[in-house]
């Protein structure tokens, strides 16, 4: 019997990164998030806790990419973001203007509605996209006609490519925000599916699945009186 994961957002892409202080304080400056959250091993960062985010974790040195082809931002003026920018970028034919951040994290900014510097979408590559594609609907994701998928307005666009990162990866996992995260949990093992990691925090409490090529991904819930700001 299929899981029904109905999550309602792409919450956040958390990041294994080996400039954390350094990423964090650029984002903050120059694209408009401030830390919400930060302890010994990893830092928050948004524009809102209840947007989408940035999970940095401390870790080891360099980094690949691997699957993990950008982290994409919405904003509504692009062509006055990229002038504040204190560097020069190119816009892309698909309307990104894209450049790399500290740590090596591969960003994107695109003209969109809501609020400025809100997540957007993310790109992936995997060996087998079609297979990618379909592992990802199964995990709960709303599949699109134009190789992307979406969980309401953000989104994930899944592109060709061999990801070997080295056993050092950038992309630690996706998460997406559900109401119940033990319910899921309990659904998947009754499923046969892999359960990777549980936890138990004072403001949420996740359940990592293993989905496509070895992407990890996170259904994560509030609890009542989540108070991150």
């Amino acid at each position: 019997m299929p899981v029904n994961f109905a999550p309602t957002s792409l919450d956040h892409v958390a990041l294994w990164v080996d400039e954390r202080e350094q990423l964090a304080d650029f984002v903050c400056e120059h694209l408009g998030m401030h830390v919400i959250e930060e302890t010994d091993t990893f830092t928050l960062v948004g524009i809102d806790a209840k947007l989408g985010k940035l999970t940095l974790f401390d870790a080891n040195g360099p980094r690949q990419r691997g699957a993990l082809e950008r982290v994409v931002l919405r904003v509504s003026d692009l062509d006055s973001v990229v002038g504040s920018l204190p560097f020069e970028i190119a816009q892309r034919d698909d309307g990104v203007a894209a450049f790399e951040a500290p740590a090596g994290l591969p960003v994107g900014l695109v003209e969109g509605g809501g609020r400025d510097f809100d997540l957007d979408h993310v790109v992936l590559s995997f060996e087998d996209p079609d297979s990618a594609m379909s592992c990802f609907e199964e995990l709960g994701f709303e599949r699109r006609p134009d190789s992307s998928v979406a969980v309401d307005d953000r989104y994930v666009r899944v592109v060709r490519g061999s990801p070997a990162d080295g056993g050092r990866p950038l992309l630690n996992h996706l998460a997406l925000l559900v109401d119940d995260a033990r319910g899921i949990q309990s659904e998947a093992e009754g499923a046969g599916l892999e359960v990777d990691d549980v936890k138990d925090a004072a403001n949420t409490f996740a359940v990592f699945l293993r989905g496509p090529e070895g992407v990890r991904v996170e259904y994560v819930e509030h609890k009542p009186g989540f108070a991150l700001v």
